[in-house]
């Protein structure tokens, strides 16, 4: 058994410290990019700064006869690039039981691990892959001198992964988050859907028959596949102050269903969300950050509950200890958002006669 006094010593002689929290910075939007694809590479200069997190995939949408172009594409593109104070460097790394990971690793941290923040590793399964992606790191950074920890994210993409998403979580200091895969999971679950995220009209709840007359029409309501999932990621998460985000949504055209899902997520819990069109930037960012509204009315609770013991009455409306812990919630976003963002800081400031933060 391993001493929970060593949890946060480095696992390799010379690799630095393992984190003790995971940085909370903005991670709205993780846009995925093929850095063996010479018209997405030029356009990764023109992105920094657009969205908080670029990442250079190198497992699918990527064929085989282009996997290591890709990987040298993605080192070559973090040379030459700026990332500025804003915008993380993210990789998706192929599948551990491809013949592709272990260079992917290896070519990666050794040269460019100082300018990367987090690789994200598909198809976790347990903390046994974690585990093994921890000590290979550390030995990586120790070789290469790299002086502060990469981080680690799961994609959830398995029945299995799923059965064992608290113990990934908390597999390891390194860990930075986990996102929803739906399209391997719906398949590995054996589920009936063809569609990469986002819900299905064949999952309904029908409204009971009137006046028992069940030819009739009765009201029809779509049901989300991915709700008891997500809700399941975000609580391991929250468990183990790592940050939960959805996956993909690939029917590009349909924006409004996008955002819907995307709205759900981050009223679920969600932090952030895969892009993989430019047009699901814009949603991403309006959907992962809080309203105007929101934020104003998280100040005035504040204001009102005052040391924040007992209730008070606001608008109608009961507000006490438990509503303020939601609204310091809104408000963290808000201004760690806003120091980033000069636009939503101008959107969050308190207008005339509103209460300070």
């Amino acid at each position: 058994m391993r001493s929970a006094k060593d949890f946060f010593a480095p696992l390799a002689v010379g690799a630095p410290a393992p984190v003790r929290e995971v940085p909370a910075r903005p991670s709205r939007m993780i846009h995925f990019f093929d850095p063996s694809n010479p018209k997405m590479a030029a356009k990764v200069p023109d992105m920094v700064g657009t969205v908080d997190v670029l990442l250079g995939n190198l497992e699918d949408a990527v064929k085989a006869e282009n996997k290591e172009a890709a990987r040298q594409g993605l080192v070559d593109i973090a040379r030459a690039t700026d990332l500025g104070e804003h915008t993380q460097l993210w990789t998706r790394v192929n599948a551990l039981d491809s013949p592709w990971a272990l260079d992917d690793l290896t070519t990666l941290v050794t040269e460019i691990g100082d300018r990367l923040d987090v690789v994200m590793v598909p198809k976790v399964q347990g903390p046994e892959d974690i585990h093994y992606v921890d000590r290979l790191l550390a030995q990586l950074e120790a070789k290469a001198g790299v002086q502060r920890p990469i981080l680690v994210h799961a994609i959830l993409e398995t029945a299995r992964g799923v059965a064992n998403v608290e113990a990934i979580a908390g597999a390891s200091p390194r860990m930075q988050g986990i996102s929803l895969g739906p399209a391997d999971l719906a398949a590995d679950r054996r589920m009936k859907t063809t569609r990469v995220g986002g819900g299905h009209p064949g999952y309904l709840v029908r409204q009971d028959p009137v006046d028992g007359d069940v030819e009739g029409a009765r009201a029809v309501f779509q049901q989300d596949l991915w709700h008891y999932t997500i809700a399941r990621m975000v609580d391991a998460c929250a468990m183990h102050g790592v940050f939960p985000y959805y996956g993909p949504f690939g029917d590009i055209k349909d924006v409004v269903a996008c955002e819907d899902q995307f709205r759900n997520a981050f009223l679920l819990g969600c932090v952030g969300t895969w892009t993989l069109h430019p047009v699901q930037i814009a949603i991403a960012k309006k959907v992962f950050s809080p309203s105007a509204e929101d934020v104003a009315h998280a100040r005035r609770v504040k204001e009102a509950m005052g040391d924040g013991t007992g209730a008070v009455m606001l608008d109608g409306k009961m507000e006490d200890d438990a509503s303020l812990k939601q609204c310091l919630v809104i408000l963290e976003l808000a201004d760690r958002l806003s120091a980033n963002d000069p636009e939503l800081a101008e959107l969050y400031a308190p207008s005339n006669g509103e209460a300070g933060a």
